[in-house]
């Protein structure tokens, strides 16, 4: 089960591996080079492989000052699916998911830098 040592602008350690690029962490491995396509704003389409995983919770990490945008169609799409959706700034990200006491079915897409 995955757990998130530490959080600081454009660095993360998850069970003690440093990874400084985008990261997708599922309960059993992590997924070190997520990029998006328009850099700044989430489409369904840079969350393909979560979604064909079904995860029952979706926590996005906006970046450390919060300026990854999920536009509302991306948002509608997620929980069309019919997956609980928590948008925070990646570092509440990273303690919100920590804190999951069964982190079956949890899934956190975070972005680390701005």
């Amino acid at each position: 089960m995955a757990m998130i040592d530490s959080y600081r602008f454009g660095r993360i350690v998850i069970d003690g591996e440093e990874y400084t690029s985008d990261v997708i962490v599922y309960q059993d491995r992590v997924d070190g080079g997520w990029w998006r396509r328009e850099g700044h704003t989430l489409r369904k389409e840079d969350l393909k492989d979560v979604l064909e995983g079904s995860p029952r919770l979706l926590i996005i990490g906006t970046g450390a000052y919060g300026r990854m945008k999920v536009p509302d169609e991306t948002r509608r799409f997620i929980e069309s699916r019919g997956i609980e959706l928590q948008i925070l700034k990646t570092g509440e990200a990273c303690e919100a998911y920590n804190r999951l006491p069964d982190k079956e079915g949890a899934v956190a897409a975070l972005h680390l830098t701005c």
